[in-house]
C-alpha cells in the first residue's frame, strides 16, 4: 500500500521529467509499467497523470460500455470504457476534459474524482468502504448518491451510465495556481 502511494506521487515526476523507465526502476527499486516519456503523455488541466494501469488497448466493441459524464459546465462527455476499469481510469485514459479530476491517481488521498450518481444506479453499486467515506467527507457538493470515481469499477450492466461531476472540487492545486497568478 505504501509503495502504491509512493508510485502515485512519483508518476508526475516521471512524466514531467524525461526520465527513462530504466532509471526510474533503478531509483525506486520498483516497476512502473505505464509511465512514458513526457512527449508521449497527453496533458489535461491540472494533471500530469500517466495513463493508469488499465489503459485502453484495442478491444472488441463487445467488451465496451458507454459512459456519459456531465461536466461542471453542463457539457455531456460520452466515451467507452472496458469492464473492470474505474471511472477515474476512464477519465484519464480517454483524456476527458474534466479539470482537476483524480489528483491522487486513485490512492484514496483526495476527493477530486467525486461523482454524483442517479439514485437507482447508486443503489446497484458495490458497498462503500470506510476509507472512501472518509474522503467523501472532504468533498464539496456531497450528496446521498456521491461516490469517488476511483472506487467505482465498470460492469457490463452499467452500459449507458450517466454521472454528474460536481460544480466545485476540493483541489489544493487550483488554489496554488490562483496564488501564482496573483503574485505576477
Amino acid at each position: 500500500m505504501i509503495a502504491q502511494g509512493i508510485l502515485g506521487f512519483m508518476r508526475p515526476l516521471c512524466s514531467g521529467l524525461n526520465v527513462s523507465k530504466t532509471r526510474f526502476i533503478f531509483l525506486c527499486g520498483m516497476t512502473e509499467q505505464n509511465c512514458m516519456p513526457a512527449k508521449q503523455v497527453s496533458r489535461r488541466g491540472f494533471s500530469s497523470t500517466c495513463k493508469l494501469q488499465g489503459a485502453p488497448m484495442e478491444s472488441s466493441s463487445a467488451d465496451q460500455v458507454t459512459v456519459h459524464f456531465i461536466n461542471r459546465d453542463g457539457e455531456r462527455l460520452t466515451t467507452t470504457a472496458k469492464e473492470g476499469e474505474s471511472l477515474l481510469e476512464v477519465v484519464v485514459n480517454q483524456n476527458l476534459a474534466i479539470d482537476g479530476f483524480g489528483a491522487c491517481e486513485g490512492t484514496l488521498a483526495c476527493s477530486t474524482c467525486h461523482l454524483i450518481f442517479e439514485k437507482d444506479t447508486f443503489q446497484k453499486l458495490d458497498a462503500i468502504s470506510d476509507e472512501e467515506m472518509d474522503m467523501l467527507d472532504l468533498a464539496y457538493g456531497l450528496t446521498e448518491t456521491s461516490r469517488l470515481g476511483c472506487q467505482v469499477r465498470i460492469k457490463k450492466s452499467m452500459d449507458g451510465l450517466t454521472v454528474q461531476v460536481p460544480m466545485e472540487v476540493s483541489d489544493i492545486r487550483r488554489q496554488l495556481e490562483v496564488g501564482k497568478q496573483s503574485k505576477q
